[in-house]
């Protein structure tokens, strides 16, 4: 039996990697019924970066992904309404993000309606970011 019911993880999933699909992987080992978050092309660009693959492109590619129940367009950074929209009770993310203060303050907000986070150790030696440099570097 799965520890949740239903959980939630986010991101660009531009260039889709090893690393992503652990993640997924991961989350779906933990819930039954796994809500996948994807970057819209404005939402990326507050880190600076423009996906390379468009929005609608990722959609369908974390869509297709067997451990996702549902792909969705994620059009802000707000988990607590992420987690009330899809009535996650869990929130997955990389352990990049942990013990930092938006995440502790997220963790705070969760915490308010009964959702946590599960932190899953990054995939070393890949990422989205390393793939860019290496094209960039050819």
């Amino acid at each position: 039996m799965k520890k949740y019911k239903i959980g939630y993880t986010s991101g660009v999933f531009d260039m889709f990697h090893i690393g992503h699909l652990n993640i997924l992987k991961r989350a779906k080992e933990q819930c039954d019924y796994l809500v996948v978050g994807v970057t819209t092309d404005e939402l990326a660009l507050y880190k600076n970066k423009s996906a390379i693959i468009p929005f609608e492109e990722r959609l369908a590619i974390v869509d297709a992904i067997k451990y996702v129940d549902k792909a969705v367009p994620q059009e802000n950074m707000n988990k607590l309404e992420a987690c009330k929209k899809y009535n996650a009770e869990v929130i997955f993310v990389g352990d990049d993000w942990k013990g930092t203060e938006k995440w502790n303050k997220i963790e705070e907000e969760l915490a308010s309606i009964g959702a946590e986070v599960v932190y899953f150790p990054y995939t070393k030696g890949t990422s989205s970011t390393i793939l860019r440099e290496k094209l960039l570097n050819r």
